[in-house]
């Protein structure tokens, strides 16, 4: 595997599976535990960085702790293509729009939301994103409950 001229070999790929399970590792214990000094761990990781590999570290936190109950997918239509980079700066704006996708098939857009429950959704729906300029209509998929979370196999 290689970005940017540095090639991921075993060792960086177990440092890197290390911090996927826990970004909160100490780097020393990695070190023991694969067998070399934590100054070299912080040498390849520096170099895995700046590569591209590593794309940043951030706690996650529990949605549900701050009332956030309910995670819905929204297909978004377009009346055109043309309005697709005013519609993503809108949905930008909006805080419970956790991700965006880009998409082929029926929708221009595609988008993860979180909000506190059914009504908060509703009203996010109906007074925010189909109010924004350019948006036809929206398909609203509930999520009743994630099953798989994880992150690609390195």
């Amino acid at each position: 595997m290689t970005t940017k001229n540095y090639t991921l070999d075993g060792i960086d790929k177990t440092i890197l599976k290390y911090l996927m399970d826990d970004a909160r590792i100490p780097i020393l214990k990695i070190a023991r535990e694969i067998g070399i000094s934590g100054a070299a761990i912080h040498q390849r990781l520096r170099k895995i960085e700046s590569a591209g590999y590593i794309l940043g570290s951030k706690y996650i936190i529990d949605p549900k702790n701050f009332g956030y109950n309910t995670m819905a997918f929204i297909g978004i239509y377009l009346d055109s293509g043309n309005h697709h980079a005013s519609v993503l700066k809108s949905l930008n704006k909006i805080q419970e729009v956790l991700e965006s996708h880009f998409t082929t098939g029926s929708y221009s857009i595609f988008i993860k939301v979180m909000c506190r429950d059914n009504e908060h959704l509703m009203e996010l729906i109906t007074n925010e994103i189909q109010k924004i300029k350019g948006v036809s209509r929206t398909e609203t998929f509930l999520s009743l409950d994630q099953q798989i979370n994880r992150q690609i196999d390195i």
